[in-house]
């Protein structure tokens, strides 16, 4: 991959010596306008604290500006816009806002795009998904994490004069606890889409995809207090995310007042979906839940799935009674053919030898559902409910 035609060197020039002394030799404080936006920078005031503070998370200091860095990857400008901005990052202009490790990660993806093992609009959504992704977790860990554990413990230190030995003993940790998470949840997709493969199933899959709901929630959000707010919505996704886990099933995304959620198979799906709306009944503090799963063909792509499929079970979660679960006739048809749940109470009586059927479908009356026609929905119990 060459630079482009604008300044940016070939890739080999990148090895010759840091940006900032190859344009020294070139003479570019000549530049003014290279000179001023260096100078704006070397003169721009920030907390000390706070600049270490960013110097031990990012591993380095400021060094390079964008159009710097792109050329000492050598990539073309153009393409490190491309990932800087997939990866969530501001347009800085050409402040010397970047890093070695921003070089490097520069150079390492586009390296894998030469190599022809990504495409360009592979790498790119490479980026996008992976800088969504932490920069949740990056919001989560100083808004719940951190912020629990830097309030001054003695009159007259700051919370930043807390926060960098704190953080200097817990991001080697953190780092090596993510690359671990990564890797389990990496293996454990990996073993999906193979298996997808061997099925013939790749992006279009059959899956049960579930939504839980809250009910009410906007009435509670004008009731209750911020931190209310936000300590019910945190207890509702730990509880789901928790429950989906430790039943087979995964998380696919939350949203404050719902959660969606897929699994493999419908036995699956109902277990999750009952199991949600028991234990959240229990609990006081929390609003009336309802459930919506529907069975069939689904397409994944980066981590989220779409389809009518999807479509469907939000809107029986829209439909949903108070605590209650509906599935859709494919779910249905699902547990009764793989025996979870009997077609009819007659046929369940008839089978007596049959081992026992954990669930209950109770078929509803038709109704139309905006944008999928009429469906019939079914209220899944457990069985002797």
């Amino acid at each position: 991959m060459t630079a482009d035609e604008t300044g940016s060197a070939a890739p080999g020039a990148a090895e010759e010596g840091p940006p900032d002394e190859a344009a020294r030799g070139r003479g570019d404080a000549g530049d003014p306008a290279a000179r001023e936006v260096e100078e704006d920078f070397d003169e721009e005031e920030g907390d000390p604290l706070a600049l270490r503070l960013e110097s031990l998370i990012l591993g380095a200091e400021r060094r390079y500006t964008p159009f710097q860095a792109a050329r000492a990857a050598g990539v073309s400008m153009d393409l490190a816009a491309r990932f800087w901005r997939a990866m969530g990052f501001a347009d800085i202009g050409q402040a010397k806002a970047l890093t070695e490790a921003d070089v490097l990660a520069l150079r390492r993806l586009a390296g894998l795009v030469e190599a022809g093992l990504l495409s360009e609009p592979m790498a790119v959504q490479v980026a996008r998904s992976t800088g969504q992704t932490t920069a949740r977790l990056a919001d989560w860990q100083i808004d719940s994490f951190l912020e629990g554990l830097t309030e001054p413990q003695e009159p007259g230190m700051t919370r930043a004069e807390i926060t960098y030995p704190l953080v200097e003993l817990l991001l080697p940790e953190l780092e090596e606890f993510l690359i671990y998470v990564w890797r389990r949840q990496l293996a454990a997709a990996t073993g999906r889409v193979v298996q997808a493969q061997d099925d013939a199933e790749m992006v279009d899959r059959r899956l049960a995809v579930g939504f839980a709901d809250l009910v009410g929630f906007t009435r509670l959000t004008r009731r209750l207090e911020e931190e209310e707010l936000g300590e019910l919505v945190e207890a509702f996704e730990t509880t789901a995310a928790d429950l989906v886990a430790a039943h087979g099933g995964r998380l696919i995304k939350t949203l404050g007042d719902e959660v969606l959620y897929a699994a493999d198979d419908a036995g699956t799906a109902a277990e999750i979906g009952l199991r949600l709306i028991e234990t959240l009944s229990h609990d006081e503090t929390m609003p009336e839940l309802r459930v919506g799963i529907a069975f069939g063909t689904v397409t994944t792509r980066m981590g989220d799935v779409f389809g009518t499929t999807v479509n469907l079970a939000s809107r029986l979660t829209s439909i949903a009674p108070k605590n209650a679960v509906l599935v859709d006739g494919a779910l249905a048809e699902e547990l009764t053919r793989s025996g979870d749940a009997p077609k009819s109470e007659a046929d369940a009586a008839a089978a007596e030898d049959h081992p026992a059927y954990r669930f209950a479908l109770q078929p509803m009356w038709q109704r139309p559902v905006r944008g999928l026609g009429v469906v019939e929905p079914w209220l899944l119990t457990r069985r002797g409910d």
